[in-house]
């Protein structure tokens, strides 16, 4: 179940990859997956309503948790297995289908400062969401901790977002020399948009995109990024939901740590003339 606006799915290349990798496992032992997109939560719930009393479906999985998500406690009110894909504490959750947040966004801003980045724009997505607050908080320690300055824009994942973000942030008095983006698809926008100006990348800014994908290898110049292998993050999820079918939890061990993959959108800082 894929909750958000429906776009997301053709635009973001996570999502078709996580479905790959979760039809790789699921396929041979005798089950189809079916993706659901959703506008909202209600429509969500109503579909788990229906699939378990239609016997439709052997198990949920569910992405993008909020903060007080009713979802998970909806599932197991209907006795519809589930997994979380998300890095949370419970039995029903895959924590290693999304690595620590806390520490790949670490690694990220260590890779900045080691370049002499101190004025940081970040472009994250909803608040509500578990993995974005996540990311936040450990944008905000860093910056008390280091005594860096960091500009937050909240955003809804979108390609126009990361571009009308990445000129509100270039536009303040002091703006970033580096910013960090929550997802690929931000990240390359606003790329293409600062290119289109003029805009020296990484000379003039340095951009640099928390998970990375084929359109950050393709781009000009290539985005640098945090690794992530979608795909076999998929095939992860599918094997904890066979443990859950079987009686399990969803509990995998942890994948291959997240390094930043560097490539020509990150540079040592120096100050801007403005744009």
């Amino acid at each position: 179940m894929i909750p958000g606006p429906t776009h997301r799915m053709g635009v973001e290349p996570f999502f078709a990859e996580l479905v790959d990798g979760l039809e790789e496992v699921l396929h041979p032992a005798g089950f189809a997956v079916l993706v659901l997109l959703v506008d909202d939560p209600d429509a969500e719930l109503a579909a788990y309503r229906r699939w378990s009393a239609d016997d439709e479906v052997a198990a949920a999985v569910v992405v993008d948790l909020v903060e007080d998500d009713p979802r998970p406690g909806a599932l197991a009110g209907l006795g519809l297995p589930f997994v979380l894909a998300a890095h949370v504490d419970s039995p029903w959750a895959c924590t290693s289908e999304v690595a620590d947040d806390a520490v790949r966004v670490g690694a990220a801003l260590d890779h900045l400062v080691a370049l002499g980045h101190r004025r940081l724009g970040h472009v994250c997505g909803p608040r509500r969401l578990v993995h974005t607050g996540e990311r936040t908080t450990t944008v905000a320690e860093h910056a008390r901790r280091r005594g860096l300055v960091v500009a937050t824009v909240e955003t809804d994942y979108s390609a126009a977002a990361g571009v009308r973000a990445v000129d509100a942030l270039l536009a303040r008095r002091e703006p970033p020399t580096a910013v960090l983006f929550d997802n690929d698809v931000m990240a390359v926008a606003a790329l293409e948009h600062l290119r289109a100006r003029g805009v020296d990348v990484p000379g003039e800014v340095s951009l640099l995109a928390v998970d990375d994908s084929p359109l950050c290898e393709l781009s000009v110049p290539p985005t640098t990024a945090m690794s992530l292998d979608v795909h076999h993050r998929g095939e992860r999820l599918g094997r904890a939901v066979l443990s859950v079918l079987a009686g399990g939890d969803a509990r995998m061990p942890a994948g291959p740590p997240s390094t930043v993959v560097v490539r020509g959108t990150t540079a040592p800082a120096r100050e801007r003339v403005g744009v």
